[in-house]
């Protein structure tokens, strides 16, 4: 029987995703607010949010990918 040393979780990853969760929570508090906004200058400013959160939000999905990607932790998103 091989014993196999179990890979340490990456703790970098850790961080992406757990800042990936909080900028979903932003961008769902963002559509939130453009659902409710009636001021046009308030729905402007709520769509340059949305598009801010939703850069982040794909700058940190290519960083997890990467991490990932590269066998610095296995495919399984836990």
């Amino acid at each position: 029987m091989i014993f196999q040393k179990k890979p340490q979780p990456d703790p970098e990853l850790a961080i992406l995703r757990a800042e990936l969760h909080r900028a979903q929570g932003e961008l769902w508090a963002a559509y939130n607010c453009f659902d409710q906004a009636v001021d046009p200058e308030l729905v402007e400013s709520c769509v340059y949010q949305i598009s801010a959160v939703k850069a982040r939000c794909n700058y940190l999905l290519r960083s997890i990918k990467e991490r990932v990607g590269a066998g610095k932790e296995d495919a399984l998103w836990t």
